[in-house]
C-alpha cells in the first residue's frame, strides 16, 4: 500500500500546492468495500474548516480524473495535521 500512498501523494500534491497549502501526508485506509482517503494540509497560521472544504472540493474533481488507483467507493477527508505537526 505504500506505493499507492506515494502515487496518491503525487496526484494530490500539485492541487494542494496550487491552492497555497503544504501537503503534510496522505493516508489511504482500505476498509472492506469502502475506503477512506485522508489528506492532511497545512499553511502558515493554521488551517480552517473553509480551507479544508476548498481543498476537498478541488481534490474531488482531480481524483476522479487523475487517480485510477482509486477503485470502488471511498470517502475523502481533508484536515489539518493538528498542533503537533
Amino acid at each position: 500500500m505504500a506505493k499507492n500512498h506515494d502515487e496518491l501523494a503525487e496526484v494530490v500534491r500539485p492541487t494542494v500546492a496550487g491552492l497555497g497549502y503544504d501537503l503534510v501526508r496522505v493516508e489511504f485506509l482500505a476498509q472492506g468495500k469502502y475506503s477512506t482517503l485522508r489528506v492532511f494540509i497545512n499553511k502558515p497560521g493554521g488551517v480552517s474548516i473553509d480551507d479544508c472544504e476548498k481543498v476537498s472540493r478541488q481534490l474531488d474533481r482531480v481524483l476522479d480524473v487523475e487517480a485510477p488507483m482509486l477503485t470502488g467507493p471511498y470517502t475523502l477527508e481533508v484536515s489539518s495535521p493538528g498542533v503537533e505537526a
